[in-house]
């Protein structure tokens, strides 16, 4: 096998763990991530479908896997799913490029054996958490993974809340974003009650439940948010 053909197996490789981690990729996303021309990955294409490979072509928009095809056995639940993009975030705050790198490409694979559903739920996670530069503060909340869950899920979730002056109130609430400051956790979302987007802090969340009611989604990005509010 010469050189050419162990980049072409490599890339091809590289090819079916992106088909596996995103929901959808077009041509051009993967000509500009393995550098070679858009012809080069429809002949890709092609030898991966020869192969085997259930490659769904959906026309104006990109390709993407059959539904249940991905890896076996490994699986994972949503929560398992949910700590490890938590850990990816953490990753990308190191200064050490080649370990993040290597980490990137770990979850790469890890994100592709997770079916359609999980899949997007991570990806939505992913975009809606941000983390400071400081990680080294302790965090004292145990409420993290299921508020992980209502944002992903859209679920209401009523809270017993204490502000500043340890004053508890009752608030009904849809979940937006996770923050890690340097001192605390914060959860962004908007308080029904307030009729607002407010900042809760996850160590003064004396109580929490999540509601069977679902809401919908705020079509806002966090980074749209952060442009309107700050």
């Amino acid at each position: 096998m010469n050189d050419n053909d162990t980049n072409r197996l490599s890339r091809l490789t590289a090819i079916l763990t992106q088909l596996q981690t995103k929901r959808i990729i077009t041509s051009t996303e993967l000509s500009k991530k393995f550098n070679v021309s858009v012809r080069t990955i429809y002949r890709d294409i092609r030898t991966l479908e020869q192969s085997g490979v259930p490659i769904v072509t959906q026309e104006g928009k990109g390709y993407s896997l059959m539904d249940g095809y991905r890896i076996p056995p490994v699986t994972f639940t949503e929560t398992q799913a949910n700590a490890l993009i938590l850990a990816e975030q953490l990753v990308l705050k190191n200064k050490d490029a080649s370990f993040v790198k290597d980490y990137s490409e770990a979850i790469e694979k890890i994100k592709a054996v997770l079916g359609h559903t999980v899949k997007d739920k991570v990806n939505f996670l992913s975009d809606r958490t941000r983390f400071s530069q400081n990680m080294n503060s302790e965090k004292n909340s145990n409420n993290l993974s299921d508020l992980q869950f209502a944002l992903t899920n859209f679920r209401v979730i009523k809270i017993e809340y204490s502000n500043e002056k340890n004053e508890v109130t009752n608030r009904l609430i849809e979940p937006f974003a996770l923050l890690s400051t340097q001192e605390n956790w914060l959860l962004v979302a908007w308080c029904r009650s307030r009729r607002e987007f407010r900042y809760f802090r996850l160590d003064r969340i004396k109580r929490m439940e999540i509601l069977n009611e679902t809401f919908t989604p705020h079509k806002l990005t966090l980074q749209e948010y952060f442009d309107k509010f700050y």
